[in-house]
């Protein structure tokens, strides 16, 4: 596997698969992105984050060249933590460390930068599999937020993450 910059007119059309319910949307982007996901949408989005903090979006590619997974990651300067988000993973390869691999190389590759001194992420505790998932590319959990999102009749808490240089 190898991280490369996203490229949304190449790698678009195969992302927006790997959600096909409003669910496991929300618990992709906490509704920061309307569903369902569309190109010009995702462009704004992904514009917008990158100016207001720096993100920039990865994609996760197999041996073939096929992207996996994506994720966005910026650096704040401030508190020397790098923060990855909208990590998600080709549902058809979930379960098979893929996801694991991907965290693995994103720190590594936030790590690079000597201003890093370390990475954190948000998931929702719900989400377990994706919270194994962080724990098995080493994250611990900092801080839980109980009831810091509604969906529908749910409601869902906020694990932050982190791991260190």
């Amino acid at each position: 596997m190898k991280i490369r910059a996203f490229n949304l007119d190449k790698d678009f059309d195969v992302i927006k698969t790997w959600i096909t319910d409003e669910r496991t949307h929300m618990m992709w982007c906490a509704n920061l992105i309307p569903y369902p996901i569309e190109k010009e949408t995702l462009r704004s989005f992904l514009s917008e984050i990158a100016e207001r903090f720096g993100d920039s979006p990865f994609a996760a590619v197999d041996d073939e060249g096929r992207a996996v997974g994506f994720y966005c990651y910026s650096l704040n300067h401030e508190t020397h933590e790098g923060m990855l988000k909208f990590v998600i993973v080709d549902a058809s390869v979930r379960g098979q460390g893929i996801g694991k691999e991907m965290i693995k190389l994103a720190v590594c590759k936030a790590f690079t930068d000597p201003e890093a001194v370390a990475v954190q992420l948000n998931v929702f505790p719900e989400n377990a599999r994706a919270k194994r998932c962080y724990e098995g590319a080493g994250f611990t959990e900092r801080q839980i937020t109980p009831n810091a999102f509604k969906y529908k009749d749910e409601s869902w808490g906020r694990c932050n993450m982190i791991i260190k240089r």
